[in-house]
C-alpha cells in the first residue's frame, strides 16, 4: 500500500501527497491533494519546466496525467479502500499553462455504483479554465474480500 504523506513545510504545508518513490507519479509531479471546506477534493501541483513542451506551454500529457490524478482523489471516498483502473478518460483542452503558474484540479462525483464510478472535473491556473475532464474508475474489491 502506498503510504500518504502530509507535508510539513514550504508551499504545500498541510497538503498531503503519497509517497512513490520510482513511479511515474513521483516522476512527473508531485502532486498534492487537500480537502476544500465544502469537502471536495483540490489538487495542485506549481508548473516547472519539466511540465512544459517545446512552445513553452504546458504539456497535454501532463495535464491528462494530472487529471487521472485528479480523478481518483475526487472518487477517494467512493473507492473504500478498494484499487480500481481509469476505463475511461475524456478530455478538452482549453489553454495551457506556463512554469511557475499554480493548477488546480477540482471535480464532483457524478455517479458511483458497485464498480464504476464517473467524475467530472476541470482543471485551472488562476481564473483560466486550462481543461475539463470527465472519466470512469472500475473499482475491484479489496484483496482478501
Amino acid at each position: 500500500m502506498v503510504a500518504k504523506i502530509t507535508v510539513t513545510e514550504g508551499e504545500f504545508a498541510g497538503w498531503k501527497t503519497y509517497d512513490l518513490h520510482g513511479t511515474f507519479d513521483q516522476v512527473v509531479g508531485p502532486f498534492y491533494f487537500r480537502p476544500d471546506p465544502d469537502g471536495r477534493m483540490r489538487c495542485a501541483f506549481r508548473a516547472e519546466p519539466k511540465h512544459m513542451n517545446a512552445g513553452g506551454r504546458m504539456h497535454g500529457g501532463c495535464l491528462m496525467t494530472f487529471a487521472d490524478i485528479a480523478l481518483f482523489q475526487t472518487a477517494y471516498q467512493e473507492m473504500e479502500g478498494a484499487s480500481g483502473v481509469t476505463v475511461q478518460l475524456d478530455s478538452t483542452f482549453i489553454d495551457g499553462a506556463y512554469v511557475g503558474e499554480l493548477v488546480e484540479a477540482t471535480g464532483e462525483v457524478v455517479r458511483a455504483g458497485k464498480s464504476l464510478i464517473f467524475v467530472r472535473g476541470q482543471i485551472q491556473a488562476g481564473d483560466r479554465v486550462l481543461m475539463t475532464y470527465s472519466g470512469v474508475i472500475r473499482k475491484f474489491e479489496p484483496r482478501g474480500a
